[in-house]
């Protein structure tokens, strides 16, 4: 056994450091080398060996009471920091007085008066909070409300003086101010009602208008013409008056219409041919213009200025022409059909 050992710690010395020391725990946790530690030099080893155990055992058990009064240490400066609630101080304290043997009876009587306690403190917030209501609901709403109240020994006089007047509960609109350029509900509304009845005004005006007579003066044209007149309404349509106007013809000098419909039937009205769906008023509203003249003008009239002035437009009217669409097909490669075409409102003719 000897030389065994020896040979062992000249394997140790031959090693370096960190891997020298692993290696001789290695070694040493085998069961021959126990065996041959007990039976050495009567036992000294194994007694070195328990005593080495003994003492890192009570460093392990050193270093852990150590690790938890640190942790009591830094729990109880976090209480001092933010403070724990009265309940689980008592309860503490409670704990503390029934450490170790005690009877039944004093620790129900414990119990019992740390619940009083208990209470106590939970009343005691209840109340409180409810003067912290209570406060903060009086408080005034004005954010100079602490510099108002330093001030209040100096201000006692001016309190007085004003103490007679009502207190204003809250701020109103100041009437002075100009606020037509804000919303308004009833204003709006109102002014709905009030363009309502002026379309309505209008309409009725304009209905009126239409009902009002009017005469026009217009010829019948077969390559010559043949002036009448007709009394219309301005309301009236084109078709309208040509429907009037064809049985005036029929009646009068020309049977022969009796036998053409209206649609082949048209209106020319300085060089245009006016739709059948177009209005007097239309034509009166928008003083429209035709080639030769104005279409706003159905009475017969010349422009007899003496110096003609081309910033003004001539004032001569020259009568409307109704025409047999059939006449027209035939004869409009010749003069005057071939100037006519039909009118469009968006177009402007000179």
């Amino acid at each position: 056994f000897v030389q065994v050992r020896v040979l062992c710690a000249l394997q140790v010395s031959a090693m370096a450091g960190a891997e020298a020391l692993e290696a001789l725990r290695r070694f040493e946790s085998g069961n021959d080398v126990r065996q041959i530690i007990q039976c050495s030099e009567g036992g000294r080893a194994l007694r070195l060996l328990k005593r080495r155990e003994d003492v890192v055992k009570k460093a392990e058990i050193a270093k852990q009471e150590i690790e938890n009064e640190t942790k009591k240490r830094k729990f109880a400066t976090i209480d001092q920091k933010f403070g724990g609630s009265k309940t689980d101080q008592l309860e503490e304290e409670f704990k503390k007085q029934t450490v170790g043997l005690v009877s039944a009876e004093e620790f129900r009587a414990r119990r019992m008066a740390i619940d009083d306690l208990i209470q106590g403190s939970m009343n005691k917030n209840k109340a409180e909070n409810l003067m912290k209501v209570h406060r903060k609901m009086n408080t005034s709403k004005l954010s100079f409300d602490d510099d108002l109240e330093s001030d209040e020994e100096e201000s006692e006089e001016e309190e007085g003086a004003t103490a007679s007047a009502p207190p204003k509960k809250h701020f109103g609109k100041d009437p002075t101010v100009d606020t037509s350029f804000l919303y308004d509900a009833e204003r709006e509304v109102a002014k709905e009602i009030e363009k309502a009845s002026l379309i309505e005004e209008y309409k009725r005006r304009q209905e009126a208008v239409k009902k009002d007579r009017l005469e026009v003066t217009y010829s019948y044209w077969d390559g010559s013409g043949h002036r009448r007149s007709c009394v219309v309404e301005k309301g009236f349509t084109i078709a309208q008056f040509l429907s009037k106007s064809k049985a005036e013809l029929e009646k009068a000098d020309f049977p022969e219409l009796r036998h053409v419909s209206l649609d082949s039937i048209m209106y020319v009205k300085e060089d245009l041919i006016i739709p059948h769906a177009i209005t007097f008023y239309e034509l009166i509203q928008s003083r429209a213009r035709g080639k030769s003249g104005p279409l706003f003008n159905f009475d017969v009239h010349e422009d007899i200025r003496m110096a003609n002035d081309v910033r003004i437009e001539k004032d001569e009217s020259h009568a409307g022409k109704i025409v047999d669409r059939k006449w027209y097909e035939r004869n409009k490669h010749i003069f005057p059909a071939c100037r006519w075409e039909i009118y469009s409102k968006d177009k402007t003719y000179e």
